[in-house]
């Protein structure tokens, strides 16, 4: 038996919802679990490769004191840094519900719905960090959700759809939408969020015409920009196909065990023409020249497939797309800055940087950094800025360019943890969640990570959940300006000075100034 991490003994109340009920435990006084209640139906047999279906009503009460079977079934990596369980059983598609009025339809309480992250290739819902519990104690209903990963999620096959992964991600939002109100939720104040891979779920739903009207707010935690076209994908579909051995047809993929597709995806998952790592800042330059901006170079990611996407989130938010929701997206300022090598000393970068037109003022905020965590991670903060930051710019770029920027808000987390000395990537997940007691969290972050930093960074979530925007300045008002987290809080109006100037250059519009 899976045995959640806590241990309250008291049943919550049973809940009733379009598939039949549920009977959560309560965390503590003010957060119910309602753990693994399925939202689709399990993805195997005919379902397998195919768009969510229902899931069959069931008859009497259906116990949801457990975390339910995980799409993840294999760890990103030999070491990760978020404790992210994988769960065996087939009825992956299940939502975990936290909620502090279980049962009182009268409450309207505004809702969080979390999307985990992993690469689109791994990653759980069933993370300890991912729990609901202080968003549950300022009134907040929060919802972790799963979905289709890896090939099975995002591979291309010729009778099957693409972007499985996002058509579950819709699909549970559905259920939310249907089901909320008798946890206590409003689903009229359903907002989206997630970090890295699921950041990037986020910002592919807003630029999804499938998921409007499912949401009112989105927030992006260090999301991850772009994806392949359809042709791309089916390259890398029929690559994958050629090497197990198997016809590209979603019924020869039926016969073909999951273990066999989870032996070989990893190794074909890659975008052939996108960058995939930097090492100076003339390749960074010369990328963003070439129409490469934020992008990942992951083949099993949201795919511009003319039906879930039809175009990047850059021209989707430029034509409108998404507009009259609100936006909050950042982060954190050193991602990907790992000690690794380099071409250039920072004094050839600098020169680079003047050559490429970028101004003094932000060239220093680079020069700068670089002279706070050190010289060995300078292709790592390029990287940081390549992958995560531009994206950024460019993304609430157009969101101002379509009249949004009023409803657009940026962040920066720049805090640095005491094991890294940097502010790397999942670092700010435990103090947005108000989480800093969850398990593995001084490993990463060190034993005395910032408590008033998690109340403010935490508080300024809770705004925007509650009201849809923050009392910060939005992108309208300042384009490259962010709401700083580092020791406390503070708006900086220059704080994507520099990737604002990034993708000024060359062929791409100047921002807004």
């Amino acid at each position: 038996m899976q045995v959640p991490y806590y241990d309250v003994p008291a049943l919550a109340p049973v809940v009733e919802t379009t598939r039949g009920s549920v009977q959560g435990r309560w965390q503590n006084a003010s957060s119910a679990a309602y753990l693994g209640i399925p939202f689709a139906a399990p993805p195997v047999g005919d379902l397998r490769f195919a768009a969510p279906e229902r899931f069959p009503v069931w008859s009497g009460v259906r116990p949801a004191l457990e975390y339910g079977p995980t799409a993840q079934r294999r760890p990103f990596g030999p070491v990760v840094t978020i404790p992210e369980p994988s769960i065996c059983g087939d009825s992956t598609l299940n939502v975990n519900v936290f909620t502090p009025a279980p049962r009182d339809r009268r409450a309207h309480l505004p809702v969080l719905v979390w999307i985990h992250g992993g690469g689109y290739f791994a990653g759980s819902p069933s993370s300890p960090w991912y729990n609901g519990r202080s968003f549950n104690a300022d009134g907040i209903v929060t919802v972790s959700i799963s979905y289709r990963l890896g090939f099975d999620g995002f591979g291309w096959m010729r009778d099957a759809p693409l972007n499985r992964g996002l058509l579950d991600q819709i699909a549970a939002l559905t259920w939310v939408n249907e089901n909320i109100e008798e946890f206590g939720g409003d689903p009229s104040k359903v907002t989206i969020a997630g970090q890295s891979a699921g950041g990037g779920s986020a910002l592919a739903l807003l630029g999804s015409r499938k998921a409007s009207g499912l949401f009112r707010g989105a927030i992006s935690e260090s999301g991850a920009f772009g994806g392949p076209d359809a042709w791309q994908a089916e390259e890398v579909g029929r690559s994958l196909a050629s090497v197990i051995g198997v016809e590209p047809t979603a019924e020869a993929w039926r016969g073909v065990d999951q273990n066999v597709i989870l032996d070989h995806e990893r190794a074909v998952n890659v975008i052939a023409d996108a960058p995939a790592s930097l090492s100076s800042v003339d390749d960074m330059v010369k990328a963003i020249n070439d129409g490469f901006i934020g992008s990942v170079n992951l083949a099993y990611a949201p795919t511009i497939d003319g039906d879930v996407i039809t175009q990047s989130e850059y021209d989707a938010y430029a034509s409108g797309q998404g507009g009259e929701v609100s936006l909050l997206m950042g982060s954190t300022h050193n991602e990907f800055a790992f000690p690794m090598d380099t071409d250039t000393t920072l004094e050839e970068d600098e020169d680079q940087l003047r050559a490429a037109g970028i101004s003094d003022r932000a060239a220093a905020q680079f020069i700068e950094e670089i002279h706070r965590i050190g010289p060995d991670r300078i292709a790592g903060q390029l990287n940081t800025i390549f992958m995560f930051r531009v994206g950024i710019a460019k993304a609430a770029s157009a969101r101002n360019a379509a009249g949004a920027g009023d409803r657009t808000w940026l962040y920066d987390f720049g805090q640095s943890s005491a094991v890294s000395n940097c502010s790397v990537h999942c670092d700010d997940i435990p103090y947005f969640f108000d989480l800093l007691d969850a398990p593995k969290v001084s490993e990463v972050l060190g034993d005395h990570p910032s408590e008033p930093l998690a109340k403010k960074m935490h508080g300024a979530w809770v705004e925007f959940i509650s009201h849809g925007g923050l009392g910060a300045h939005p992108t309208s008002e300042f384009p490259c300006g962010a709401l700083r987290f580092l020791g406390g809080a503070r708006f900086d109006p220059d704080a994507y000075a520099l990737e604002a100037e990034l993708i000024s250059m060359g062929k791409h519009e100047a921002p807004t100034v």
